[in-house]
Parts: C-alpha cells; sequence; structure tokens
C-alpha cells in the first residue's frame, strides 16, 4: 500500500490554476520536511517547492510568487496550490515526505501525478 497518493493534476491553459494534493498514510508528525518535485520529460526530477515540520518553506526560483505549499496536519495532506500555469511547468509531479523514526531516516514518493500546459 502506498505512503503517498498524489491527486489533482491534469490539463489546463496557460495563466490557469491547480491544486495538487497528497494523502499521507503515515504519521505526519513523525516528518521532517514535505514537499513537491517534478520532472519534464528528458529531464532530471527537480525540487518544486518543501516545507519542514517547522513551517518553513523554499521554492524553487520558477514558481515563486505563483506556487503555494501547504500542510493540513488534520486531514494528513500537503497540498500545492499553482497559479499563472506556464507551459514550462509540464511534468510529472511527486510528492515526498523524510520521516524520522528512531534516529533513522525514512523517504517516501509518491506515484506521480501528472500536470499538462499547453503552449
Amino acid at each position: 500500500q502506498p505512503q503517498l497518493v498524489e491527486s489533482g493534476g491534469g490539463l489546463v491553459q496557460a495563466g490557469g490554476a491547480l491544486r495538487l494534493s497528497c494523502a499521507v498514510r503515515i504519521s505526519m508528525h513523525s516528518l521532517n520536511h514535505m514537499g513537491w518535485y517534478r520532472q519534464a520529460p528528458g529531464q532530471e526530477r527537480e525540487l518544486v517547492a518543501i516545507i519542514r515540520s517547522g513551517g518553513g518553506t523554499n521554492y524553487a526560483d520558477s514558481v515563486k510568487g505563483r506556487f503555494t505549499v501547504s500542510v493540513d496536519y488534520a486531514k494528513n495532506r500537503i497540498d500545492l496550490q499553482m497559479s499563472s500555469l506556464r507551459p514550462e511547468d509540464t511534468a510529472v509531479y511527486y510528492c515526498n515526505v523524510d520521516q524520522l523514526v528512531e534516529g533513522h531516516n525514512n523517504e517516501y514518493w509518491g506515484q506521480g501525478t501528472q500536470v499538462t500546459v499547453p503552449s
């Protein structure tokens, strides 16, 4: 059973918005950081946004001011609100978490969700 399940991807016109959600099936309170990565065809996977357990965030320069990452501990969910989408945002988006358990780090990935912004 996957620990992370993404949803919300799809096709959206340039300038539009989408919200991706990641359902987390492990204890949220054991997580060091949570975030989103993306991988476009022929390119390496890259960090999009990350949020730490203390609330601090980091964003890729290309998405600053357009994307917002957030965590809902009550719903065990990590969201990525994307606006002003561009064709270059087209990629498979992956949810990622780092869990600390008894001094050991475990990293989990979701299966990915496709976002397509036609040019």
